[in-house]
């Protein structure tokens, strides 16, 4: 087996652990928001038209739709926390237009759908920034793109098809740089090529979009309810029940929005397992240090490896680093004592300065980690319960900053029994396949992680393993 760029190139072991000496287990993106409002808990008995459990990205979007929809009905979200506190606060601010977890993903599920829902991703990327504007949040909308770089030599020939593919469907958004091009664009010796999908990618604040989705919420009319838990919907004649720790929410309809927390329905109890994702922050860069990595156009990038890092400028130019380890803990456990991880945050460290060696002596001041609701075809599924009443998505696999709002429109699509063009395309209506239980979802996914690693260090070669969840239609090449 051979050896990655960041194995060959690693900085010195003192420079790691000064860039990582004062940095905080702390989500930046919920730091540097204001203090939120307090919300009530859920009243010991009430009644609404719509409940909508989670106030994530999912659920607020969900809420903020249906009171489009329907402005005289009355919308609740229940939250078991606060508003964004998981995945939609802490994840990388990259709002992809892809449904589907990237074309190739989808291109292998739903052949005869993929250009449209090409489509349908990329209008829906652009109603969500409309409605951003329209509404007046301030999440640091820019719509940059997004780099996919190379930095091994086997990953050239993945640029050059990923390129062609796009020119033989006339699409002209997507630009082939050379490597002379891209280290003129962002200074960094690992690169030696990359492709530049120039509108398919928009970069936000994540905390910003949460915290502003739900003021626009309640401005439309919606009531949150934080600090209650969700326990049971139970059947109440025509209508359904939500219990919360606190009180009972009678519903005529309910959406489901819990990302990667058990599902209240036992149906989907084995449809997606948590892994943890990591990600660094540093302090902002200086004028100076800007000058000397360029990244003029301010680009979300990724790498071309399976085991990957993304990174991104905020709008005070800190860089967000993070991905390669993605952890699944035995058990399907959601746990606060997951995130601290010493190790995997010493190897982005470490990256990050193999990526950008000029800028040795910046120094972190975040890190943290969160949860993926990770599903077997690598992105959301959909579906209804209780005849009708209650609809969910879930599974977005890291890729569901922008698909959380398609999601919600599929679901209030769903909740009205209406048939529309969403309800009746395949990729929303056929359910992927389960995860299996303990042992054998943790004994299958730490396979499938180590052939990864191993596919990275053979120029891209996927073994058996690998080949068979392929075949299988189970397979993941990000």
């Amino acid at each position: 087996m051979g050896t990655t760029v960041f194995e060959r190139q690693r900085p010195a072991a003192s420079a790691i652990q000064h860039s990582l000496a004062q940095a905080r287990q702390s989500v930046f993106w919920l730091d540097d928001l204001p203090e939120p409002p307090t919300r009530p808990r859920v009243p010991a008995e009430s009644t609404a038209d719509l409940v909508v459990v989670g106030a994530g990205y999912t659920g607020l979007w969900t809420a903020l739709q249906a009171k489009r929809r329907d402005p005289g009905s009355r919308v609740v979200v229940v939250e078991a926390r606060t508003v964004g506190w998981a995945a939609s606060g802490r994840n990388g601010g990259f709002c992809e237009a892809s449904l589907t977890h990237g074309r190739d993903n989808g291109l292998s599920r739903w052949p005869t759908e993929i250009d449209r829902l090409d489509e349908l991703g990329l209008a829906n990327l652009d109603a969500m920034g409309e409605d951003i504007a329209r509404y007046g949040i301030d999440a640091d909308w820019e719509r940059t793109g997004s780099l996919g770089v190379a930095t091994e030599p086997h990953q050239i020939e993945w640029l050059d098809d990923w390129a062609a593919d796009a020119a033989a469907r006339g699409d002209d958004s997507v630009k082939r740089l050379t490597q002379a091009e891209i280290q003129a664009s962002i200074a960094s010796p690992t690169y030696l090529g990359a492709v530049w999908e120039t509108e398919s990618t928009a970069l936000v604040h994540p905390g910003k979009l949460a915290s502003g989705l739900a003021r626009a919420a309640e401005e439309a009319g919606v009531e949150i309810f934080e600090g209650s838990p969700v326990h049971a919907i139970d059947e109440a004649g025509e209508s359904v029940k939500v219990v919360t720790t606190h009180g009972r929410i009678t519903a005529k309809r309910v959406a489901l929005a819990t990302n990667v927390f058990p599902s209240i329905l036992k149906r989907n109890r084995l449809m997606t397992v948590p892994v943890y994702d990591y990600v660094l922050m540093t302090e902002p860069l200086t004028d100076d240090q800007l000058d000397e990595i360029g990244w003029g156009d301010r680009q979300g990038i990724s790498d071309l490896a399976n085991q990957f890092h993304y990174y991104r400028l905020s709008r005070d130019n800190r860089v967000l680093f993070g991905g390669y380890d993605a952890v699944y803990h035995y058990g399907r456990r959601v746990r606060s004592q997951y995130e601290e991880r010493p190790e995997t945050f010493e190897r982005l460290a470490s990256h990050f300065f193999t990526t950008f060696p000029q800028l040795e002596g910046l120094r972190f001041t975040h890190k943290w980690a969160g949860a993926i609701d990770t599903s077997t075809q690598f992105c959301a599924f959909f579906g209804t319960a209780r005849k009708g009443r209650i609809a969910y998505a879930a599974g977005f696999t890291g890729l569901g900053v922008a698909a959380t709002r398609f999601a919600a429109d599929v679901m209030l699509d769903m909740l009205s029994g209406e048939r529309t063009e969403r309800t009746e395309l395949e990729m929303v209506r056929r359910r992927p396949l389960p995860f299996p239980p303990e042992p054998a979802a943790a004994m299958g996914i730490n396979a499938t992680r180590w052939s990864l690693d191993r596919a990275d260090h053979d120029r891209g070669r996927r073994n058996v393993l690998l080949k068979t969840l392929d075949a299988l239609g189970l397979g993941f090449d990000s």
